[in-house]
Parts: structure tokens; C-alpha cells; sequence
């Protein structure tokens, strides 16, 4: 057979067979995503340690020839049996909180903070928040800064880690840790308060339309998107936002005692390299290598809470995976002229 039409064949041959496992896999996520209305979650914990280690290994079976490779090999095994018998050293668990308006991430950090103070020991396990966020709801970020809370009561050491940015909640929610580290040009601060109300009340007028709003209480609704907003209302409205503000920067003074709040809580933001010396940050130094420093000196893990898979989608993945070594080998082997 000629090699082009050798190639052809296979190549639809491989064609066909992802076709058919992938018509498989969809079929069958569907039907997962129909039944998964009440799916549960569990912690998932991964050691940070042996993700370092593996890319180490992997850089060695690269780069050192075979009989350097086991000497290596050997040494760390031994090593790693004398620190077996030794007793467990520190323990830093690492958390992720990717913000929104709403704060929504808020119910999983409480679960991992949960997760974390089954085991954590008081006066010996860290805690580094790895925050991003532009901020959202004072209530919402309020429970955020609230959870962070409740591992410095039980004596858990926790850093605020910012890579790009935590402002307004975000940095209201950074102010519980025991100290905040950021990167060079991560965004921090905006410690002020904002509402923005739009207006119709005008454009009613102007169509000869009548909206009220019947309330009991003098301040039931002082502000209002289709009636009209009085100088009244204005004034309260405004006293509630300058309460929120005087309550947030008081958050700020007593966990920043160096800044000088006065002159921060204007709204303004910071890169982070200027924000060290207002008092808004600790230290300068992105997270990764916050951890990789860390990596030596103790154990490191990322505990996240997430949804449990089911076997359904357990199953999609490894029909997904066999499909592309298929296909692979395949088309390999077609290339190959085999």
C-alpha cells in the first residue's frame, strides 16, 4: 500500500476511535451533570513538598546521567528514613480565596478553616491565605475577615499572602492575618466605602408616570432607584456609609498599628512597593516564593474544599485520557509509516 494512503488509513482510524469514546464521555457527562443536583464536597489536601520533589526528580532524570541519578537517589532515601523516626516538625497549610462582589468564596474558606483547626497545634502550624481580591459586600468580606479570626484565637499563626490584588474587603480581610506579604506590584488599600444608586425618578417624570414607595419608618428606604431621593435621605444614606467607613478604618488602626490611617483611609490604593512603607504590608515577596522558602523548614500543604467527584465523572476522565493516547498512537504510527 502506498505510504500516503497507509497514513490516510490510520489517521481515520484514530479519527473514528476519538469520535467514538468522545461521543461516549459527552454522553456520559451529561447524564452525571443530571444527577449531581445535590452533589457533596470534601476536603482535598495535597502536599506541596512532593510537588517540589517531583519536579526535582524529573529535572534529575534529565539532567544527571544514569549512575549519578541512583547514587542521589540513594542519599535522599536515606535521608528521608532519619527524618521518619524524627518528630513532625512544622506543618503550614495554604488556602486560596479568589474574590468576588459577594464574597461567595466566604462558605469554602470557612470549611478549610474548619478542615485546619482539627489538626492544626496552637503555637506551631501556619496558616498563609493566598487573597485575591478587588473587594465586594461589607457583610460578606466582614465573615471573610471573621473566619481568619478564629485561627488566631486558637493561637494558628496566619499570613496574608497578595500576588495581584486586595483591596477595600480584599485588604479588610488581609488586616486579620498576623502579617501581610504582597509582591512588588500587587494592588492594596482602598480602605473607604462606596454605593452607587442609579436614578429614574426623573425619567418617570418626564413620562407622567407615578412610583411610590409606601414604607413604615421613618428610614425603612431613605434612597430609592425609581422614587425620588430627598436631601434627607441623601444625609442618612451618606452617615450609614460614614459609619461603615469609621468601622473599617478602626479594623485597620488595631490590626496595623504602624500605618497611619489617617492618611491611608482616603480610598486610594498602592502598589504594594510603596505600600510597605505606609505600614499597609509586612514584607515584599510573591507568594510561590514565599512557599518555596517555607519548603525546607516544614511541611507544606494546600487544603481546598471542592466538590466530590462522582464515579460517573471519574469515568469521563479516564475515558477523555484514554481517548488522546489513542489517538496518539495512532497517528504515531501512521507518521511513522508503521
Amino acid at each position: 500500500m502506498p505510504f500516503w494512503l497507509d497514513l490516510a488509513a490510520f489517521v481515520i482510524k484514530a479519527l473514528v476511535i476519538v469520535a467514538a469514546v468522545g461521543g461516549l464521555a459527552i454522553l456520559i457527562a451529561r447524564l452525571a451533570r443530571s444527577g449531581d443536583g445535590g452533589q457533596d464536597r470534601e476536603i482535598a489536601i495535597k502536599s506541596i513538598n512532593d510537588r517540589y520533589d517531583a519536579m526535582r526528580d524529573a529535572l534529575d532524570a534529565k539532567l544527571l546521567e544514569k549512575k549519578a541519578r541512583k547514587a542521589l537517589a540513594k542519599a535522599r532515601k536515606k535521608e528521608a528514613k532519619t527524618r521518619h523516626g524524627e518528630p513532625a516538625g512544622k506543618r503550614i497549610y495554604v488556602l486560596n480565596f479568589k474574590g468576588d462582589l459577594r464574597a461567595t468564596a466566604v462558605k469554602n474558606l470557612g470549611r478549610e478553616i474548619d478542615a485546619v483547626l482539627t489538626v492544626a497545634r496552637p503555637g506551631d502550624d501556619e496558616v498563609i491565605v493566598r487573597i485575591d481580591s478587588g473587594g465586594g459586600t461589607v457583610t460578606g468580606y466582614d465573615l471573610a475577615a471573621a473566619e481568619i479570626f478564629r485561627l488566631r484565637a486558637r493561637q494558628i499563626s496566619v499570613t496574608a499572602s497578595v500576588d495581584q490584588v486586595a483591596a477595600s474587603g480584599g485588604y479588610m480581610m488581609a488586616c486579620a492575618a498576623d502579617r501581610i506579604v504582597a509582591a512588588p506590584f500587587a494592588v492594596v488599600g482602598s480602605i473607604g466605602v462606596v454605593a452607587s444608586v442609579p436614578n429614574l425618578h426623573k425619567l418617570l417624570q418626564k413620562n407622567a408616570i407615578d412610583y411610590e414607595d409606601i414604607t413604615a419608618g421613618e428610614f425603612k428606604r431613605t434612597v430609592s432607584v425609581l422614587g425620588e431621593i430627598t436631601p434627607a435621605g441623601r444625609d442618612h444614606f451618606q452617615g450609614k456609609l460614614e459609619a461603615i467607613h469609621d468601622a473599617f478604618k478602626a479594623h485597620v488602626a488595631a490590626r496595623r498599628p504602624g500605618a497611619d490611617v489617617a492618611r491611608i483611609a482616603n480610598g486610594d490604593t498602592w502598589l504594594a512597593s510603596d505600600a510597605l512603607a505606609l505600614g499597609l504590608v509586612d514584607e515584599i515577596v510573591a507568594g510561590d516564593e514565599l512557599l518555596f522558602r517555607a519548603r525546607d523548614s516544614a511541611r507544606l500543604y494546600e487544603v481546598k474544599w471542592e466538590a466530590r467527584k462522582s464515579p460517573l465523572q471519574n469515568l469521563v476522565g479516564g475515558l477523555g485520557a484514554a481517548a488522546r493516547k489513542a489517538a496518539d498512537v495512532l497517528i504515531a504510527r501512521a507518521i511513522g509509516g508503521v
